[in-house]
Formats: structure tokens, sequence, C-alpha cells
């Protein structure tokens, strides 16, 4: 079963996800599948369920909330690094609503309801994380 289509020109890449999949479940798969190790995501599309963190620097815990309705991806960014040798994402974004109001935030999980269009850059760099004790977050760890 394929999850997303994709295209390379020098050091980025071209990803559309499959409509119905989970879009960072696809994403982490292409990650694994080309082998970045760290880069930059843009993107956009239609979604049809979200579930968005927030994260509370007081408890040092997530708050999680899945909105259950036709959205548009009006901004999908984040960045590519690794954890414990794996593909780590860290992707935040913000859904257009049909009332034309907007929720946002760091992105969880998102099943594409039409079409996902994602940029992909891959940088040639170290980007591994490490756990904060301070602020109780997986942090950059450069080498």
């Amino acid at each position: 079963m394929t999850m997303f289509s994709s295209c390379k020109s020098d050091n980025t890449y071209l990803l559309s996800i499959d409509n119905h999949q989970e879009m960072i479940s696809a994403l982490m798969a292409f990650c694994e599948k080309e082998d970045i190790r760290a880069g930059l995501i843009s993107g956009l599309g239609a979604i049809g369920e979200a579930t968005l963190r927030f994260y509370d620097p007081q408890t040092k815990k997530y708050v999680d909330k899945t909105f259950r309705e036709q959205m548009e991806g009006a901004s999908i960014i984040g960045n590519i690094s690794t954890k414990d040798g794996k593909p780590y994402l860290h992707v935040h974004v913000v859904l257009g609503r049909r009332d034309y109001t907007c929720i946002g935030g760091h992105l969880l999980s998102a099943f594409i309801n039409g079409a996902c269009e994602l940029s992909v850059v891959r940088l040639e760099c170290e980007s591994g994380r490490k756990f904060d004790e301070e602020t109780g977050l997986n942090m950059y760890d450069f080498k």
C-alpha cells in the first residue's frame, strides 16, 4: 500500500500524501525511505481530522485535542532531526475552518481528506535531539 508519491530536485523533494492517509505516519515513512536525518518541511493540504498538542510549561505536560471537521491546512511547517537513531518530526500547523476562523499548534496527527502537498528540504548536517530537564522538551543536539 502506498502512502505518498514524491519527486526530487537537488536537495528538495516534492511530496504528495495520498488521500485518507495519516500525514505524520506518511511523512515518517518518507523520511525513513529517503534516509533524511535533517530537514525542513513546508506545505498545505485538506484535512478531515487533526489532533493538536499544546505544551504547558508549568506542568511540563502536553494537552491534546482532536478536531473532526473539514479544514484547510493553510500552513504546515516543521523540521526533521533524529532521536534514538530514527527520524524525529516537529510539525506545527494552522488550520482554516469553514467559518474562516483558524486553529493551530503542534501537530500530533492529521488525516488527509483531499490533497496534501509538502516540500521537504534535506539538510546536510547532524541534528539530533536530547531531553532537556529544565524545559521538559526534546531539544536540538548538534554534534
